[in-house]
């Protein structure tokens, strides 16, 4: 079977599986893996897309997909750290071929018990939280989306999101606070930051040396001397540089000054039970809603990278690998640009890269 049929084209008309699945290879190729690892993971994707990957893409999205813009339901993103080689990773969502929430949120739920059978970790934090996030008729935008970290070696490391909203909008501080609780972290409810929302609530499973149990909050109207206060790890962060890193990536125009379009998300992350304070942080900037184009944008992550003493040259190849078109052509191929913070290593600098499988999103105007 040639490529293409393997990532789900059967016609002259690319479809959802091919048209991502060949953006992973490509990527794979400019991150260095394998030709084997660039074709388990490729069809390590097709697989978790399920029957959608069939989809022609000459038909509208399965559904209106919180996971990107365009409502691709695939996010790829390159994760950078000095001294090291960049980790790709793709975000899926397993279930958007489902009419309904709760039916997305099962088949999620089936697609990580399937992993967690095929590379031998066990789901058991996740089936802790089903009544929580995954219930009989859950709100929100989303359900449960699942992350893969592309490893050399054919073996990836796993990342569940799923939707604090889900048992209601206003329950969403109590369902974080019960998921903590449950997951053995009973000090750490009261060490988050002032915020406007919580978007997503996160876990690794599988083989990692420290899992994480990840909070994300939403901060509307976001300053840099704001952003700088947010962290609450211990040790404590330096505020300057998260202030400057705000800056670069937000741009200096004015309604850049605070951030009163998309928000700025921060994710606190937990790995030590016995004490409150998160030994992680990280700031989303959502980069595409404060650039004109993304030939912009990408000059404020090559200075970042660089700032963080670390070669852009990897960010840009794979721009090219995503798509043909030009950076100024259009806004949200890089949508966010994320500072972080884990106890222990050094800052680690990650682009998100848009499919654009169905739509691109025009350079913005200026208006005066």
């Amino acid at each position: 079977m040639n490529r293409a049929a393997a990532d789900g084209e059967t016609s002259g008309i690319p479809t959802l599986g091919s048209f991502t699945g060949g953006q992973l290879r490509r990527l794979c190729a400019v991150v260095g893996l394998s030709q084997d690892d660039t074709d388990a993971y490729a069809q390590l994707l097709t697989k978790s897309l399920g029957r959608v990957a069939a989809r022609p893409l000459d038909r509208p999205p399965p559904n209106r997909t919180f996971l990107s813009d365009d409502h691709t339901p695939v996010e790829f993103s390159l994760s950078f750290r000095p001294g090291s080689a960049p980790a790709l990773r793709v975000l899926v969502e397993p279930g958007c071929v489902a009419a309904d929430l709760a039916r997305n949120g099962r088949i999620g739920l089936d697609t990580i018990r399937s992993m967690g059978r095929r590379w031998s970790f066990t789901t058991d934090p996740l089936d802790a939280l089903v009544d929580l996030f995954l219930p009989p008729a859950p709100h929100g935008s989303f359900a449960l989306w699942c992350a893969l970290e592309l490893r050399p070696g054919g073996s990836p490391q796993f990342k569940v999101y799923l939707n604090p909203a889900a048992s209601g909008p206003e329950r969403q501080t109590e369902t974080v606070r019960e998921a903590l609780r449950r997951l053995g972290h009973h000090k750490a409810a009261d060490a988050a930051p002032e915020a406007d929302g919580y978007p997503f609530f996160a876990l690794d499973l599988g083989d990692w040396d420290q899992p994480r149990v990840k909070v994300y909050l939403s901060h509307h109207d976001l300053s840099a001397d704001r952003a700088g206060l947010l962290p609450r790890t211990d040790p404590g962060l330096d505020s300057a540089g998260i202030e400057g890193f705000f800056r670069a990536a937000a741009g200096t125009r004015p309604e850049a000054a605070r951030l009163t379009r998309r928000p700025a998300l921060t994710c606190h992350a937990f790995t030590d039970t016995g004490t409150a304070r998160p030994s992680g942080f990280t700031l989303h900037i959502p980069v595409r809603d404060y650039a004109l184009h993304d030939g912009e944008a990408l000059a404020r992550a090559v200075a970042v990278l660089h700032h963080h003493g670390t070669d852009a040259d990897v960010l840009v190849r794979s721009l090219a690998a995503l798509t043909p078109r030009r950076p100024e052509d259009g806004v949200g191929l890089i949508s966010y640009l994320a500072l972080a913070h884990q106890h222990g290593q050094p800052p680690r600098v990650t682009a998100y890269l848009s499919s654009e499988a169905y739509a691109v999103r025009p350079p913005t105007l200026v208006t005066r």
